[in-house]
């Protein structure tokens, strides 16, 4: 299996329900344990889940994104920024994984629930070492995919 950014190593192929086989279910449990309820929000950025999270959000493996980073979510506080933006994160990889179903328009409700996480989070600052602009951007290139 080839390595993604970070070293992270990629699953065998990219899970789309109804398309592909669904991993294991322990497939991605070593990762998720990278978060405990020891590691301050602060640092949910350097964890092994937020890690692979991104690298395969990168890769194109929106599920998996998804899988990873729900360790990430439950661990960020309520109400917080962190919480919003990678719920907002966890939202585009499940927009991009409906457009890969032929669901566009499940793509583009998705797409305006991550507008919204982010209308929540302030804009000057990068909130684990994501930004709102970047992550405007690409809910605009998900949404420009809607268009074709």
């Amino acid at each position: 299996m080839p390595d993604l950014a970070g070293g992270v190593t990629a699953p065998p192929h990219a899970y789309v329900p109804g398309q592909t086989p669904r991993h294991p279910e322990d497939w991605f449990d070593g990762i998720k344990a990278s978060v405990t309820t020891a590691t301050p929000v602060a640092d949910l950025h350097t964890t092994q889940a937020f890690h692979a999270g991104r690298a395969y959000f990168d890769a194109g493996y929106y599920w998996e994104c998804h899988e990873v980073l729900e360790a990430v979510w439950m661990q960020a506080p309520e109400g917080s920024a962190e919480r919003d933006m990678v719920q907002a994160l966890i939202q585009l990889a499940n927009a991009r994984l409906k457009l890969r179903m032929d669901r566009p328009r499940a793509a583009r409700r998705l797409c305006d629930m991550v507008m919204a996480h982010l209308a929540r989070c302030p804009r000057d600052i990068a909130i684990l070492g994501l930004d709102v602009p970047q992550m405007q951007r690409w809910v605009m290139e998900t949404q420009d995919t809607l268009k074709k």
